[in-house]
């Protein structure tokens, strides 16, 4: 089985198709999400909250960030993985986003790597990619900014907010972002960039005429049903059955009916 190549993604996206991608943490849910057949797991630093348990994205190191991508990239074999570069990591300079981004690539195995921001990382892209790390870029609702931002809303809501966004995406592109995560932010201006551009969008949280699509494994498969977002579809309930099967694993541990005779030897 062939790893899609950015290449490969680029190629698709000029055919029409639409991009799926989801984030991932682990090998064995890397695995099931390749038998899926999904473009592109993002290696996301999401993790701080979903796996950590942290308010924030903010707390997660680029040591983290390595430590998951390998495991990830063990657990799959045909879709294109992207590292997040996390918060303090790439901001201070073009020279430490080239260095952390080397490290992502190098350490944890991914095949390109995502940051934050517009008009300020703009030579930190330029100089990624002319090292041979491909980029992706993120622009709107930018979670390492959560502070700035005062939280987590719909962003880029004024025509000046839009204007500016919309010339940090064409100003990425230039740099050389092969890609651009859309976040939170109007479907009327997602669609506009979208149209703007020559590279795939990819939306969360920003209407259906991105590109393709991104979202957080553990929130589609309904794994938290404490986190109800309006952009989310959960395709599955699994918070219940895994509630459900670890309530019956205790109630047979604890009746002495596990394990069962065909679960143990003799000899």
């Amino acid at each position: 089985m062939k790893r899609l190549s950015t290449r490969a993604l680029l190629t698709r996206y000029r055919e029409g198709e639409r991009l799926a991608m989801v984030t991932c943490y682990d090998a064995t849910f890397a695995r099931l999400v390749d038998a899926a057949e999904l473009d592109m797991i993002l290696v996301g630093d999401s993790l701080g909250m979903v796996v950590q348990g942290h308010e924030h994205t903010i707390p997660v190191t680029l040591e983290d960030m390595i430590y998951h991508a390998r495991a990830v990239v063990r657990g799959s074999a045909r879709a294109h993985v992207v590292g997040d570069l996390p918060f303090g990591s790439y901001q201070a300079s073009a020279e430490d986003a080239l260095r952390s981004g080397m490290r992502l690539m190098k350490e944890g195995g991914v095949q390109s790597v995502k940051l934050e921001g517009g008009g300020r990382v703009v030579e930190s892209v330029a100089r990624l990619t002319e090292a041979g790390v491909p980029v992706v870029g993120h622009l709107g609702l930018t979670p390492q900014a959560v502070h700035q931002l005062g939280g987590y809303g719909l962003q880029a809501r004024t025509e000046r907010e839009a204007s500016r966004l919309l010339d940090d995406a064409r100003s990425l592109q230039e740099a050389g972002a092969f890609a651009l995560v859309l976040e939170g932010i109007p479907a009327p201006l997602a669609r506009e960039v979208t149209a703007s551009l020559s590279i795939p969008t990819i939306g969360i949280g920003a209407g259906v005429e991105c590109s393709g699509q991104v979202l957080v494994l553990y929130d589609l498969l309904g794994l938290d049903e404490r986190f109800k977002p309006r952009f989310v579809k959960r395709y599955a309930q699994l918070s219940e059955l895994v509630t459900s099967a670890l309530g019956d694993y205790a109630h047979e541990v604890r009746e002495g009916r596990f394990p069962g005779p065909e679960h143990s030897r003799e000899r």
